[in-house]
């Protein structure tokens, strides 16, 4: 005997590029959407019947739908509104969106920015989550791949040594990482144009801070974003360590007075933490 213990469908990667183009200059917004929902639908999987299956093709196409019909200021007031229409749908217990906003600057022609021609920017994105059910709407939002580097202010020394240990202790070393941040809002929030603000706090906390570790740093970015927004209960840091290796040259009779490093991408040093406002 076996029975279905659960079951989530939906469409993934869905691709939307609005141009606002009433407005001078013109603005554009570029979107990966996934759409998933969970419910009442055992017998779609069970017995084949379809009556309550939500075609995944028609999902696509309220995406398109809503966008027309929504500026999108905001992802997540976008997320918010396509969340309520599929949590009305029959059968539907739970909806999560998730999105991923890609990042465009403008052109510049004659030194100054142009009105509609754009350049993409590095791998940076914006990211959101929204799941909505029965008891409410949960909205995360934040950004992943921002790659930071600096050259100076940052140590590592004091750990623990063993017999297997061979990284020797510094004080001034490059810090380099690769971002992902995800910050939670309170319930019932409607205004997410804190993401700027709490983005360059985590820009220019990384660039001063005076590092003892990564974890340190990670403590600091994560205390300095929440400050720039009331509304954000909690924010993840996950920080993946881009290992900058002073290169020995005494075999060539050189010196390497802290300038010449091999840049490695694996194995690398992974640092998670979540900084929570305390009640």
């Amino acid at each position: 005997m076996t029975n279905l213990a659960w079951n989530r469908y939906g469409k993934s990667r869905v691709r939307l590029v609005k141009v606002r183009r009433a407005r001078d200059p013109h603005e554009i917004v570029d979107l990966t959407l996934d759409v998933s929902l969970e419910g009442a639908f055992d017998e779609v999987y069970v017995d084949g019947d379809n009556r309550s299956c939500l075609a995944t093709d028609t999902m696509k196409n309220i995406v398109y739908a809503l966008a027309r019909q929504d500026p999108i200021e905001h992802v997540e007031a976008f997320g918010l509104r396509l969340a309520g229409h599929f949590a009305a749908k029959p059968g539907v217990s739970r909806v999560r969106i998730a999105a991923s906003e890609h990042r465009w600057e403008r052109l510049s022609a004659n030194g100054r920015p142009h009105p509609h021609a754009f350049g993409e920017a590095a791998a940076e994105e914006w990211t959101t989550v929204i799941t909505r059910d029965a008891g409410g709407a949960d909205v995360r939002s934040g950004l992943t791949n921002l790659i930071m580097l600096k050259t100076t202010d940052s140590a590592f020394s004091g750990f623990p040594r063993d017999e297997y240990t061979t990284l020797p202790e510094t004080e001034d070393r490059i810090l380099a990482i690769s971002m992902t941040a995800a910050w939670r809002y309170r319930p019932g929030v409607t205004d997410f144009a804190a993401r700027e603000r709490m983005r360059t706090a985590l820009v220019e906390t990384f660039a001063v801070h005076d590092s003892r570790s990564l974890q340190h740093t990670l403590y600091a970015m994560g205390e300095a974003a929440l400050a720039m927004c009331s509304d954000a209960t909690e924010i993840t840091l996950t920080l993946a360590n881009r290992h900058h290796l002073l290169v020995d040259l005494t075999p060539f009779r050189i010196d390497n007075p802290n300038e010449v490093f091999v840049a490695t991408d694996q194995p690398f040093g992974l640092i998670e933490g979540t900084v929570r406002r305390q009640n």
